[in-house]
């Protein structure tokens, strides 16, 4: 008998969620093969036996949250149909039904607990009322928006087939008013937050709060890089398999820039600050469980081919949900284009303990001045959101500026390469 183990996949990383059995109990399982998809807080991870036989047991079901170290299956030697299931045995042990015992007779009881009806705020003729007729107040809903019961409110309970109730109003006395959840109808859809997203929506709130966040903007006129694209695109395709995007050019303008701008590629660990002479460039990809953001390593050693075919590469695991740890691991500056969904401008929340965060957005035909004539030009609004408290305004300013230029100026990112 072979115990399947949720294994150990870091050191950040203490549960998952069951995402999906590939395997049923019964089903034949060979030696390394894929049996349960975990999903952890950064990745899906794929779990395999490490026995040949048969599933005989399975101990969490899809949704369960699970430790590491926790046993989640069991694999018996065999070739057949697997033993019975676990839970079919209780119907073979049924113990006799036992002999029923005499009823006692009823005691009188009052139909409605005082208890239960003091803590109710009612008028006194309503509570009189309410024990005439053997109504919990508790069970009805009063019209006065602060709750009281009423003679009104008692007479007219269950007079009228009872419908849904709608969610209570909490009084309130001059603070905000309070409504309590409602439960799953027709105008209500209630769905649980994955992992992924629980994660997600933490740590955007943990970097919120603990960190000076500030976003200074500036715009780019794409008119030459566009006409580099379009002029070199045949032949890239043709040297690469890939085509030329943006996105290379802007991880290059951006590794330019931080070496200029050495703070905005530093954290903050303590009461110290940690400067990176390294450029591992994280690249926000969308997937249909929520932002992911894969890093493209050593940005700075690698040319426009090679960023391309790793972004494209990344991206494509990203949505197989294929990700490893290795793949999000340590970056040390982000990019996001909100513009490929059609985002005019926003302002990015940075990436974990990085300092700064660049935010890309759509492409459009603006009128803008050029040498003193008003000229329709394809413009980009670029946000870069920073720590404060490592980066002043001076430097982020400069940051986005170089970005701005070296974009504009896209032959002059090979004297920076």
């Amino acid at each position: 008998m072979a115990e399947i183990k949720v294994p150990e996949l870091a050191e950040s990383i203490t549960e998952g969620t069951i995402a999906q059995w590939v395997k049923k109990v019964g089903d034949r399982v060979e030696k390394g093969e894929f049996i349960v998809e975990l999903e952890t807080d950064k990745v899906n991870a794929e779990i395999i036996s490490e026995e040949a036989g048969v599933l005989t047991q399975i101990l969490a079901e899809e949704g369960d949250t699970v430790l590491v170290g926790q046993v989640i299956a069991v694999v018996e030697a065999g070739e057949g149909a697997a033993p019975a299931p676990v839970e079919e045995a209780p119907k073979a042990e049924a113990a006799p039904a036992p002999v029923a015992a005499p009823t006692p007779a009823p005691v009188a009881t009052p139909v409605v607990e005082e208890t239960s009806n003091e803590r109710v705020v009612a008028s006194p003729a309503a509570r009189k009322l309410a024990r005439e007729k053997g109504i919990d107040l508790a069970s009805i809903s009063p019209v006065d928006p602060q709750g009281r019961v009423r003679v009104q409110d008692v007479a007219a309970h269950g007079t009228a087939p009872a419908a849904a109730p709608a969610a209570p109003v909490v009084p309130t006395t001059g603070g905000p008013i309070v409504f309590t959840p409602a439960a799953e109808s027709d105008r209500v859809t209630i769905e649980k937050m994955s992992r992924r997203r629980q994660t997600i929506a933490k740590r955007l709130l943990e970097v919120k709060q603990s960190t000076a966040m500030l976003t200074t903007f500036n715009e780019i006129d794409m008119t030459n890089i566009m006409a580099l694209r379009k002029r070199k695109q045949e032949e890239f395709v043709k040297a690469n398999d890939i085509k030329l995007g943006f996105m290379s050019f802007f991880t290059k303008a951006v590794v330019a820039a931080l070496k200029k701008y050495p703070y905005v590629n530093a954290q903050i660990v303590g009461d110290e600050i940690h400067l990176n002479n390294f450029f591992d460039i994280g690249i926000a990809v969308s997937t249909e469980e929520g932002l992911v953001v894969p890093v493209v390593r050593d940005a700075n050693a690698k040319n426009f081919a090679e960023i391309e075919k790793d972004i494209a590469e990344l991206a494509k695991k990203a949505r197989d949900k294929k990700l490893g740890l290795n793949d999000m691991a340590g970056g040390s500056f982000t990019i996001t284009n909100g513009g490929v969904f059609g985002s005019l401008m926003s302002t990015p929340i940075m990436n974990g303990t990085q300092a700064g965060i660049l935010g890309m957005h759509s492409i459009v035909n603006r009128p803008v001045a050029v040498n003193g004539e008003v000229e329709i030009r394809p413009m980009m609004y670029v946000a870069l959101s920073y720590d404060h408290r490592i980066i002043d305004g001076k430097d982020s300013v400069g940051f986005l500026k170089t970005v701005k230029e070296l974009i504009e100026n896209p032959e002059d990112l090979l004297l920076n390469s």
